[in-house]
């Protein structure tokens, strides 16, 4: 039996997940592993393909595009290993950051939902730890309070762009482009496996939310780093847009309709505040979601 099951779902990406691949198999050294790959009924190229360049990875080939939290489960069921780490298809190796999280996750007395620092191919650091939607967190924004808070503080009160993702912490939720759990803790979900209300945007957010009502805890460590190459799949706006709606959406399976109002009228208010154009386009695809 592998020890560690990596899956990456492919859909029209061929030469990112082929890079992703090539990435593990040149750095992963210190843990036995399999690659399960989930071709999410791609057009792009023969799912076979793969196998030419890798023949030791375990194809899965989808009949229709199940979104990305109905390709990782997919993906799951074919594994072998009791411990599971989805791996997007846009991100590449560059040390072995796989044995070095899987040894971290293994020697917890409570094994958490893991993931490592992930940074775009310049060096720069992406913002992935974050705290659930809040109306709280976005007043705290909008009033400027936190600025009474020293950096550190700061940092760990709102997370995401506040926090330097330098140290290690617990946040909410983090994104499941590296996203590393004992296969054990499925059991406790509904349906033993990840929920799928999402195609795609905030799956990770609502699978934190999940594992975090059975106590388990989501943490982050800095100490290994893996390239992250976002945003290669869809238009700025269409990607915000989607994201807000499934924001909202979320919400209302967590808090309930009324909070959901509440939280799009601050959240947009916040937003419009700062007066950049991403910020706005953001307000104005929440408004219309709500």
């Amino acid at each position: 039996m592998s020890l560690l099951s990596v899956v990456i779902i492919n859909y029209n990406t061929y030469e990112l997940t082929c890079n992703c691949i090539a990435s593990i198999y040149r750095y992963t050294k210190e843990v036995d592993f399999e690659i399960v790959l989930v071709d999410n009924a791609s057009t792009e190229e023969d799912a076979q393909s793969f196998l030419v360049k890798f023949p030791d990875i375990k194809l899965v080939c989808s009949q229709t595009n199940t979104g990305f939290a109905g390709g990782n489960n997919l993906g799951i069921k074919n594994c072998t290993g009791n411990v599971i780490l989805l791996l997007n298809s846009d991100t590449e190796l560059i040390e072995d950051s796989l044995s070095y999280c899987f040894k971290y996750l293994i020697s917890a007395p409570h094994p958490p939902v893991l993931t490592c620092k992930l940074v775009y191919p310049d060096g720069r650091i992406q913002h992935q730890c974050s705290r659930f939607p809040s109306v709280y967190l976005n007043i705290v924004e909008l009033f400027r309070l936190h600025k009474l808070l020293i950096k550190k503080k700061r940092g760990e009160l709102l997370l995401s762009s506040y926090f330097d993702h330098e140290t290690s912490i617990e946040p909410d939720w983090v994104w499941g482009t590296f996203f590393m759990f004992e296969r054990d803790i499925l059991l406790r979900l509904n349906g033993e496996k990840l929920d799928e209300t999402f195609f795609m945007y905030c799956e990770d957010m609502k699978w934190c939310y999940d594992l975090k009502k059975h106590n388990i805890k989501v943490c982050y460590i800095p100490c290994t780093k893996v390239i992250h190459h976002v945003g290669s799949s869809s238009g700025i706006e269409q990607r915000l847009n989607n994201i807000a709606r499934n924001e909202l959406l979320f919400i209302q399976l967590t808090r309930g309709r009324i909070y959901k109002w509440l939280y799009a009228l601050v959240r947009s208010a916040n937003l419009l505040s700062n007066f950049s154009k991403s910020g706005n386009q953001t307000a104005i695809n929440l408004i219309r979601n709500i």
